[in-house]
């Protein structure tokens, strides 16, 4: 009950969001009328100008992200890659244009309203090896060893069950394949009422991971080669308005804050199958 009822908050408010990007308002933060309990610095100033000339301007509103995975995951022409819950599509965009006419973007969400913008905004660019896909990051719907490459823009930190999510990426990658997401991660410990209020501003539901527990979980999916990059370190300032109008006392609470949430870029990657486990015949 617990996860679905994380689910359709997460469904509605995104759901919000898109037609609120549809109605020509930019969808996450910034807006006063927000949909999303977030707000800057989270989802501004990731993109460079020059990497999104050309993108729809409503993939640019409706973007959500807390990073810029595209620009990190060092993508190669030819490569299949899959954003999960890829929203108004901008990252699906960018990879497009990244691997080339020979390869392929997968971009997989749940939320119908989401989905309908990322298709409109992929008809606008008028991008070919584009695929949006209907379902949920916990149940992929691609077969096993079929993709070089899984994104995500602060999606992750949203899902109930983390483990799930992680082994899907890692049963969809191909051998050597590799993981490169944004995601919101918590740095040492954080007083639980304080973590829970400072959540919601920052990933929006509560449920960012320690950095540690993090790379635990990408381990036991199976993952090697696992670094947690900080790419952008939130202080109190950046959580006051919020956090005052939550009734809290941000200068009282401020030195068990200022610098334990942070965005971070997360590199994995799935071990290359032995040839030794090959069985001849």
């Amino acid at each position: 009950m617990v996860n679905s009822g994380i689910k359709e908050v997460v469904k509605s408010k995104y759901g919000e969001a898109a037609r609120r990007v549809a109605a020509g308002e930019r969808g996450g933060c910034g807006t006063q009328a927000s949909a999303i309990p977030c707000c800057d610095p989270i989802s501004s100033n990731l993109y460079q100008a020059g990497e999104i000339t050309g993108v729809p301007q409503q993939a640019v509103a409706a973007s959500l992200g807390c990073g810029n995975p595209t620009a990190l995951a060092q993508l190669n022409a030819g490569e299949t890659v899959l954003d999960l819950g890829s929203g108004g599509g901008i990252d699906v965009l960018l990879s497009a244009r990244s691997v080339g006419p020979t390869g392929k973007a997968f971009g997989l969400d749940m939320t119908d309203e989401m989905l309908e913008l990322a298709r409109e905004n992929q008809r606008k660019a008028g991008v070919q090896n584009v695929e949006f896909l209907n379902g949920e990051i916990e149940n992929i719907p691609l077969p096993d060893n079929s993709v070089d490459v899984v994104i995500s823009n602060c999606v992750i930190n949203l899902s109930a069950d983390k483990d799930r999510v992680l082994r899907e990426a890692f049963r969809v990658l191909r051998p050597g394949g590799r993981f490169a997401v944004s995601d919101v991660v918590v740095r040492g410990p954080v007083p639980a009422d304080i973590r829970r209020s400072v959540e919601l501003w920052v990933g929006c539901v509560a449920g960012a991971l320690e950095e540690g527990e993090y790379r635990s979980k990408l381990a036991a999916a199976g993952f090697e080669e696992i670094e947690v990059e900080p790419t952008r370190v939130y202080g109190v300032e950046d959580a006051r308005q919020f956090l005052t109008a939550q009734g809290m006392d941000v200068d009282a609470i401020a030195p068990q804050v200022e610098g334990k949430f942070a965005s971070a870029f997360i590199r994995a990657r799935k071990p290359v199958e032995p040839q030794a486990n090959t069985v001849q015949h």
